[in-house]
Order: C-alpha cells, then sequence, then structure tokens
C-alpha cells in the first residue's frame, strides 16, 4: 500500500470515520473510499456503503473490473443513561453482540461496580458525559431513567449527534410529554421522530430481560438499515 494511503487510513480510523479500502483486482490500484461522507450514489460508492452496513468485506462487479471492498468500521458503541434493571440485562447482551458499553449515571448507589462489573462507568450527568464521549454514527444512545433531569439532556445530545440509534423508555403518555419538552427547546418533530420511545419492538416484553431482548432486537434492525 502507498505511504500515503496508509497515514490517510490510519488517521481515519483514529477519527472514528467509516472507510473502505477499494482495490481493483484487475489493475491493483487501490483508493480510500469515504461512502457517508458524499452524496454520489456510483456503483461502487453504493458497494462500498452496503459493505460497511453489513459488516462485511467483498468483491464487487464495476466498469473498472473487479473490485476488492475492505471495510474499516469504528467499533460499535452503546450508552445506556441509567443503572437500571433493564441495564443490567442489556449490558451483557450488547457487549455479547461487540458493543463498546459505557453506563451513565450520577447517582452512584445505582451505577456502582458490584452492579455492574467489568463494565465501563460515568458518574457524571450525561450533559457533562457526553461532551467527552462523543458519540457517531457507529453509536446507539439509551435513556433507561424514567427521570427527565437524567433523560433530556442525554436525548438533546443524542438528537443533535450522528448517533444510528435513539431509544427511550416509556409508555406513550410518557413519551408525549417528552415531545413537548423537546419541542420547547426548539426540536422540530422530524428531529424527535429519530427517538424510539417506547423503546424496542413491540414482542409483548414484561420483564427486564425481554425488554432488554426488544432493545437489542430493534437497534440491530436500524443498524442493519431493516424496516421495523
Amino acid at each position: 500500500m502507498d505511504l500515503g494511503l496508509l497515514k490517510d487510513l490510519q488517521q481515519a480510523r483514529k477519527d472514528k470515520r467509516q472507510v473502505v479500502l477499494a482495490t481493483n483486482l484487475t489493475t491493483g490500484v487501490e483508493k480510500l473510499l469515504y461512502p457517508f461522507d458524499t452524496e454520489d450514489s456510483s456503483k461502487l460508492l453504493l458497494g462500498a456503503r452496503n459493505a460497511l452496513i453489513s459488516d462485511k468485506a467483498g468483491n464487487l462487479e464495476t466498469d473498472e473490473g473487479p473490485v476488492f471492498l475492505n471495510i474499516f468500521n469504528p467499533r460499535l458503541r452503546l450508552f445506556v443513561v441509567g443503572a437500571v434493571h433493564i441495564a443490567q440485562h442489556l449490558v451483557p447482551m450488547a457487549a455479547g453482540a461487540g458493543y463498546e458499553v459505557t453506563v451513565i449515571d450520577p447517582r452512584r448507589s445505582f451505577g456502582s461496580d458490584f452492579r455492574f462489573p467489568d463494565v465501563t462507568l460515568d458518574n457524571r450527568w450525561p450533559d457533562d458525559a457526553f461532551v467527552e464521549l462523543q458519540a457517531d454514527r457507529r453509536s446507539a444512545i439509551v435513556t433507561l431513567t424514567h427521570d427527565s433531569k437524567l433523560d433530556d439532556p442525554a436525548l438533546v445530545y443524542a438528537l443533535q449527534s450522528d448517533a444510528f440509534y435513539i431509544g427511550a423508555l416509556g409508555s406513550n403518555r410518557t413519551n408525549g410529554k417528552r415531545q413537548l419538552r423537546l419541542e420547547k427547546k426548539g426540536f422540530k418533530t422530524e428531529d424527535i421522530d429519530r427517538i424510539h420511545g417506547p423503546i424496542g419492538l413491540d414482542i409483548g416484553a414484561k420483564s427486564p430481560a425481554e425488554i432488554a431482548i426488544s432493545i437489542m432486537a430493534q437497534m440491530t434492525a436500524i443498524l442493519r438499515q431493516k424496516a421495523v
């Protein structure tokens, strides 16, 4: 690989940008593609986008010959606001699915190592924590506290971020009240519609574990861009 290309690839990975190394298998020419940073809809870029979405490298036939698409995706991250019972089930599920998980809760009696062993805990308030954590296109943000003092700052940040998934626990009634509060903060309906609330797929979940399953299922569907 050309040294300049290698440096650009290393920088892209450092910046957590989704990038594809496209290698023409006939000519050997290599180039980096940033499919989500452009509106271009060429066959090559569409193929690169699909490869990143599916997390799967592969060959693509183009007018210039076969091209191998080697993907470089930042690691998936999940930020859980609220160290509650649902979170205790959701965290290991997400970790098993390849997510780097951070639980955010300033209430130390909730966000403790005893309740969340071997998990990254952040005991700052959400609006302070996210200044440093910086969610990106490979990030999901979930609020589970039922406390607007904790959930709302996280949702305000989430709606201003590129997070691929935003979910908020609560009934339809709670969701309606939340929407009114966010509208007062200047968000439009189309912005607020990014929030999946009530959170999770409607599978009739009752227990904390079942609700966690419904959340993971919905996150996965959105990540892979499947209709839900």
